[in-house]
């Protein structure tokens, strides 16, 4: 997607978003070459799926980045519309929910390099367990967004080795070159 490790860039926020281009980059990894059946497909007990899990990323993400553009104060979580995210709906497709994920990383990097401050403080939504109005920093709601790409690259991970076996770290060592 982006984060061409390459390119010498520095400070906090080229760290940032270099971290999240690398567990996007582990993401992404795991809907190489599926189509929208088995992006679609149940391979555990859970009702994650890869199409579910690139659509929800997607969806958190840009929800997190529009908290620090709007700091809206009176912003509320809905519960249900976050829950129907995790779900690649009839009519989706897994190469159009890559493109909405896409769009949100373009928006994301937009954003931070917009900033000029990550101790910015950010009103999140009010939720059911967070009834006080919380601030956090940029650099917080940043941060979250890193540990929630990574937390669900592994749900993906697992899915998919478990749908046909493939897997990021087999993967990785052959973009690398490697034999197995």
């Amino acid at each position: 997607m982006t984060g061409n490790s390459t390119t010498p860039t520095a400070g906090e926020k080229a760290d940032i978003l270099a971290m999240l281009a690398d567990q996007r980059n582990s993401l992404l990894i795991t809907v190489r070459v599926i189509d929208d059946e088995q992006a679609r497909a149940r391979s555990t007990v859970s009702d994650l799926t890869l199409g579910g899990l690139i659509k929800h990323v997607s969806r958190m993400e840009r929800n997190w980045v529009r908290n620090i553009v709007e700091r809206d104060e009176t912003a509320e979580f809905d519960m249900e519309v976050a829950m129907e995210t995790y779900f690649m709906a009839e009519g989706e497709s897994i190469s159009g929910l890559l493109a909405e994920y896409r769009a949100a990383v373009e928006e994301t990097e937009r954003v931070v390099a917009s900033l000029d401050d990550l101790d910015l403080q950010v009103p999140l939504p009010t939720a059911p367990w967070a009834p006080e109005r919380q601030w956090w920093s940029a650099r917080r709601v940043l941060l979250h967004i890193l540990r929630e790409t990574a937390h669900h690259s592994g749900h993906a991970d697992i899915i998919r080795e478990a749908l046909d076996g493939a897997n990021t770290t087999m993967q990785m060592g052959a973009d690398a070159g490697m034999e197995f």
